[in-house]
C-alpha cells in the first residue's frame, strides 16, 4: 500500500510538471508580439521610400497619422494601431499552445497504433493473459497504457487477495482505475483553456480596434471645417478593417484547433474507458 501511495504522488509530481506554464510563456510572447509590431511591421521597408527616416530602426517614433506615411505589406498591419500587437499576441499565443498541446496528446498517444492496442489488450483479457498485457502497456508507453497498466497491477493484486470478498474486489479495481484517469486527464487538457478563451476575446479585442478605428475615421470625417481629412479618414477605416481582420483570424483558428484538440482528447478518454470495461470483465468472470 506505501508503494501504491508513493508510485501515486510521484506520478501527480510529473503531471504537475507536464506542459508549458502561462503565466511564464505568455508574458514572453506578449514581449514578442510588440517587437514584431514595432520593429517588423514598423520596419521603414514596410512605408513608401518618401515615408522612411534615416536612422530609424521602425516609424514607431514618427508620427503614425502623417500624411507622408504611405504602407504597404506588413506597413498595413502596423497601421492598424496599439489594438494589433495585442492580436500579434494572441496569434503566437494560439501557434505555440497548439504546438505544445500537440506534441502533449501524440506524446499521450503513445507508440504504435492506439486502435491496435485497444484490440489486443481486451484479446488478451479475454484469455486471462494479464502479464502479457502488462507487457504491452509497457511497450505502448502513453496516457492509455499508463492507465491500463494501473488497473492491470490491482487487478493481479486483487487476484491474490483473500481478505476481500468480489464485490469488494471490484469496487477497489474501479476506484484504481479510476484514481489513474484523473492523473492522467489533467495533462491532456492543460492549456486548453487557453485556446478556448483566446477564441473568443480575440474578436472581442478586435472589435475594441475596430470601434477606435471607426471613432478615428469619423472625427476625421467632421474636422476641418467642413473639409474632410481623407489620409485621416482613410487611416481610421484601414485600423478598423485591419484589427477586424487580426481578430477573427485568430479566432477562428483558435476555435478550429481547439475543437480539433478536443476530439482527440475524448478519443482517448474512450478507449480508457473501453478498457477499463474490459479489465472489470474479465476480472468478474476469471475471479
Amino acid at each position: 500500500m506505501e508503494m501504491n501511495v508513493s508510485n501515486t504522488d510521484e506520478q501527480v509530481v510529473a503531471k504537475k510538471k507536464g506542459g508549458l506554464n502561462p503565466a511564464v510563456i505568455i508574458p514572453i510572447l506578449l514581449v514578442i508580439g510588440i517587437a514584431i509590431y514595432l520593429f517588423v511591421c514598423g520596419n521603414p521597408s514596410n512605408f513608401q521610400e518618401d515615408a522612411r527616416i534615416n536612422g530609424v530602426a521602425s516609424v514607431a517614433f514618427a508620427d503614425i497619422e502623417s500624411k507622408e506615411l504611405h504602407p504597404h505589406g506588413l506597413g498595413m498591419v502596423y497601421m492598424g494601431g496599439f489594438i494589433v500587437p495585442i492580436l500579434i499576441t494572441f496569434m503566437i499565443t494560439v501557434i505555440v499552445f497548439a504546438i505544445e498541446r500537440a506534441f502533449v496528446l501524440s506524446k499521450a498517444s503513445g507508440n504504435g497504433n492506439l486502435d491496435n492496442f485497444v484490440l489486443k489488450i481486451r484479446s488478451l483479457l479475454n484469455q486471462n493473459r494479464v502479464d502479457e498485457a502488462l507487457e504491452e502497456c509497457d511497450r505502448q508507453q502513453g496516457s492509455v497504457g499508463n492507465v491500463v497498466k494501473e488497473g492491470l497491477t490491482t487487478y493481479k493484486a486483487l487476484a491474490k487477495d483473500t481478505t476481500l470478498d468480489k464485490e469488494q474486489k471490484m469496487a477497489a479495481l474501479n476506484k484504481a482505475i479510476e484514481e489513474a484517469t484523473t492523473l492522467e486527464m489533467p495533462m491532456l487538457e492543460k492549456n486548453m483553456m487557453i485556446l478556448s478563451t483566446l477564441g473568443t476575446v480575440a474578436t472581442l479585442v478586435a472589435l475594441l480596434g475596430t470601434v477606435i478605428g471607426m471613432i478615428r475615421a469619423f472625427a476625421a470625417l467632421g474636422g476641418g471645417g467642413g473639409t474632410p481629412d481623407a489620409a485621416a479618414l482613410s487611416i481610421g477605416i484601414s485600423e478598423a478593417l485591419m484589427n477586424t481582420a487580426l481578430g477573427i483570424g485568430t479566432s477562428a483558428i483558435a476555435i478550429i484547433l481547439y475543437n480539433f484538440f478536443t476530439s482527440k482528447i475524448d478519443g482517448l478518454t474512450y478507449k480508457i474507458d473501453e478498457i477499463s470495461m474490459s479489465i472489470q470483465q474479465s476480472f468478474a468472470e476469471f475471479h
